[in-house]
């Protein structure tokens, strides 16, 4: 059995209570939150326990990245300045025609882990080709992962038709279902690419299994245009027919929803992913965040891939998120730091269907933490901690890391992954593109 006693400055434990508290600690015990509490009465109740002082800290929840395409971190600042389509069809898609592989995939999503990391993230979910891949070097890496398995129409780098797609998802779900660190779900590209017959099958199979479902939706004007042509409503409305708009559903980017798709979206429970970074750059549009909140509706936050934001620092993404809901609330009391780091933590965490592991520091939680190191100076001085965190960039702050209770990151050192090894097989692959 193993036991340690962090001690920080400060904790922002997220829930039960969103408030910054002092003079508190927290033990972890096997990988688990064993108790919070007063920092002398912890002490005195696990005197065995590595005692880790973090007397210039604060502690809080590891932020989750809902949405993401690791392995598209070797794609980064490729395509710039096009639309969504053109940024598709003209750059990514043959780019990732001429060169995604197993290979690929391993370099690109080791990469995106070690920037993750470093900067907060403990929890991520991954939508992209050869999952099994990144299945395995997230749980080698001891990073928390979803793995949302590609599930497509057409002929693709990793399975020949829709059926293989799901064949092969399945297989890997099977492989990983006992996984301390990672879950499979599936991942139906679009509701553009693939038909309801499949989307219904989709449903069916996560609902016999207990699966997520992570599927891109309304993400541009010209998308929710295209449905209403070729079927005569939009994406929303036909996957509420089909029964998909359930709490299995983390729908991606709904930049585009009028006020009926949000009250099917709360109706049903499904949750909503934001990627604003993703979606300004390429000129998508907005999510209606402040009216999906007030309608009820989960909403999480994702960075997407590094092709399209450029950067996988969720608190950059926080702050962000944040300016757009008081923009659109046209209320500057709206997009409080409290409820932006909740989103960025325990609303992520439900999104996935890890509600009950991950996301706040409470007792009997997975010990998926980060400290946060308030000696630098865009930290200070420290009058309201939670906007420090929100709007000044504590991802460059960030000083441990530890993902079910253990260390992956402590200060600019990594423990379970060989960044040196990463940022030479980037720089490799950079060279074999160019030429």
């Amino acid at each position: 059995m193993s036991e340690t006693l962090l001690q920080p400055r400060y904790l922002l434990p997220i829930e039960p209570d969103n408030v910054v508290q002092e003079g508190m600690a927290v033990a972890i015990r096997d990988g688990r939150i064993a108790a919070v509490g007063a920092a002398a009465e912890l002490t005195a109740r696990f005197p065995q326990a590595t005692p880790v002082t973090l007397d210039s800290h604060i502690l809080l929840p590891g932020l989750v990245n809902a949405h993401g395409h690791f392995a598209m971190t070797l794609l980064r600042g490729l395509g710039e300045s096009q639309s969504l389509d053109a940024w598709l069809k003209e750059t990514m898609w043959p780019l990732e025609a001429r060169w995604v592989s197993p290979e690929f995939v391993a370099d690109g999503a080791t990469l995106a882990m070690v920037e993750m990391i470093a900067s907060g993230t403990t929890c991520a979910s991954d939508m992209y080709w050869f999952p099994e891949v990144v299945a395995q070097a997230a749980a080698a890496a001891g990073f928390r992962a979803q793995v949302a398995f590609p599930v497509v129409g057409i002929e693709n780098v990793w399975a020949h038709s829709e059926e293989e797609c799901v064949s092969r998802g399945l297989e890997l779900h099977d492989q990983f279902r006992d996984s301390e660190l990672v879950r499979v779900a599936f991942g139906p590209h679009s509701a553009y690419v693939v038909d309801r017959e499949a989307l219904r099958r989709v449903q069916v199979l996560a609902d016999e299994i207990d699966a997520g479902i992570q599927i891109h939706l309304h993400e541009d004007a010209q998308e929710v245009a295209e449905s209403r042509r070729r079927t005569g409503d939009t994406w929303v409305r036909l996957l509420d027919a089909i029964g998909m708009l359930t709490p299995a559903l983390q729908a991606v980017h709904m930049t585009q929803l009028d006020d009926d798709e949000i009250e099917r979206v709360a109706r049903g429970g499904a949750h909503v992913v934001h990627c604003p970074s993703s979606n300004l750059k390429l000129a998508s549009g907005v999510c209606r965040v402040a009216d999906l909140k007030a309608a009820g509706v989960n909403v999480a936050i994702g960075s997407d891939g590094a092709a399209s934001n450029n950067t996988l620092d969720l608190f950059s993404e926080l702050r962000l998120a944040a300016l757009l809901w008081k923009w659109s609330a046209g209320d500057a009391g709206a997009a409080s730091a409290a409820a932006m780091l909740k989103m960025a933590t325990l609303d992520g965490a439900r999104a996935l269907g890890l509600g009950e592991e991950i996301g706040s520091v409470l007792p009997g939680k997975a010990a998926d933490l980060i400290a946060v190191d308030l000696r630098h100076p865009a930290m200070q001085p420290q009058h309201d901690l939670q906007a420090q965190l929100v709007h000044t960039q504590a991802g460059n702050c960030v000083s441990h890391v530890w993902v079910a209770g253990r260390c992956l990151y402590e200060a600019g050192r990594f423990h379970t992954m060989d960044v040196e090894r990463a940022l030479a097989q980037a720089e490799q692959w950079t060279r074999r593109m160019a030429s």
